[in-house]
């Protein structure tokens, strides 16, 4: 079956919907970090680009899918939640796979080596992120009781909590990045200046991942506040 013609069809219950479907292809993507990062640990450049790939193709998909969204997406929306809310969700939904392929893509095509001191505090740190874009993932299933409910009643305390939860995490994601800065900046010295500024990169661009998941989160809450 054509996209369109399936997202046409998904419209016909509920825009809410193609969101939902959406953030489960992003978090698909996501949560392939955890076995990229093992596989560059052990240097199984074979299972790092196999996993960079699987990234790739996700992201691809979760475009595929953001586009026909905005496509399809009616301009006039009887609902609590307006086609411009919509719109802005999905952007950041959109923004966390291409974080988790701009990552993947940059230690491929470098070929960069993880310095052991920072090994185990990486795959935490990767696996905090997985859990922040898999929290924003449920706090978005919760989408449609939301607008079922009028955004009132017991339904928006659950949304209220799950997204706490989510800001919880994304701060862990923050003590374990300023770790592994802190490990890193005692060996940076022994390392090749442009590897050394490569990492840092990386390190940042991993923790984009969660932020972006949490700013799924504070957008919803923005929904809940009107």
């Amino acid at each position: 079956m054509a996209v369109s013609n399936y997202m046409s069809g998904i419209f016909g219950n509920s825009p809410v919907k193609p969101m939902q479907l959406h953030m489960d292809k992003v978090h698909d993507c996501v949560s392939l970090l955890v076995p990229f990062f093992e596989a560059v640990i052990a240097e199984d450049w074979k299972k790092v680009e196999k996993c960079q790939q699987k990234i790739s193709v996700l992201e691809t998909e979760a475009d595929v899918l953001k586009k026909e969204l905005r496509l399809n997406l009616p301009k006039g929306l009887f609902m609590q939640v307006s086609r411009r809310d919509l719109l802005e969700i999905l952007t950041i939904q959109d923004s966390v796979a291409n974080k988790a392929k701009d990552v993947a893509g940059i230690i491929l095509g470098r070929k960069m080596i993880l310095p052991k001191k920072i090994a185990t505090d990486f795959l935490k740190f990767a696996q905090r992120c997985v859990d922040a874009s898999e929290q924003a993932k449920a706090t978005i299933n919760e989408l449609d009781e939301l607008v079922e409910t009028g955004f009132r009643g017991t339904e928006v305390k659950l949304v209220q909590k799950m997204i706490k939860k989510l800001d919880k995490i994304e701060a862990d994601t923050d003590k374990i990045q300023r770790k592994i800065r802190s490990k890193l900046f005692e060996t940076e010295t022994e390392m090749p200046p442009l590897e050394a500024m490569f990492l840092y990169k990386v390190i940042e661009s991993t923790g984009d991942v969660a932020d972006q998941a949490q700013r799924v989160g504070s957008r919803l809450q923005l929904l809940l506040a009107r």
